[in-house]
């Protein structure tokens, strides 16, 4: 997430008017709106990466996979994100226009400016969503991956990094190999 714009509230109605008519992102959050900013190239290459993968393993499936461009409703937290990657197996989702509401995996891509929010206000309205059995956060610095599962009302953590083992992904019934996800990327520097 974005800045917060100076003194702009407005409920989820007008929010979804207003984004309609504008050249960048917004996402929504009980009334506040919070402008998008631009990625850098390797968040860029890891979000693609996921999303093409789980394009491609969700083929002939009732999933959808979606990067970046789709907003994710968060109806109990008042909220309209805009998930890195995310998966919708729920039909209902199947006739939405420019925002599901039937997530079952969300994906985000840590950055220096959005971690602290991914992992705190953001998951917390996430949880809100009943739907929601997989959250996957991607450290690109650290070359982690980072899976949160719902299991009986807790969540349960699961990380593994290039040459670790495969995360599997029960919410959809993909593997994803941390490689896969970082294929792309140049070696990590050495601190």
């Amino acid at each position: 997430m974005g800045e917060a714009l100076p003194r702009r509230t407005m409920d989820h109605a007008e929010y979804l008017s207003w984004e309609a008519e504008q050249a960048e992102k917004h996402e929504y959050l009980a009334g506040e709106i919070y402008a998008m900013v631009g990625v850098r190239r390797e968040h860029a290459l890891v979000a693609l990466a996921i999303g093409s993968v789980l394009r491609q393993r969700l083929k002939g499936s009732p999933c959808q996979a979606f990067v970046a461009d789709m907003k994710l409703r968060v109806e109990a937290a008042d909220a309209y994100f805009y998930p890195d990657v995310m998966v919708t197996c729920d039909p209902r989702d199947r006739s939405a226009d420019t925002a599901i509401a039937h997530a079952c995996l969300v994906i985000e891509v840590l950055s220096d400016s959005t971690a602290a929010f991914d992992r705190g206000a953001k998951f917390a309205a996430y949880r809100r969503l009943e739907s929601l059995q997989e959250y996957l956060l991607v450290d690109i610095e650290a070359r982690r991956l980072e899976l949160y599962r719902r299991e009986g009302g807790h969540w349960l953590l699961l990380e593994s990094e290039p040459g670790g083992p495969t995360l599997q992904l029960d919410s959809v019934g993909v593997s994803l190999d941390p490689a896969e996800a970082f294929e792309d990327l140049e070696p990590p520097r050495d601190h």
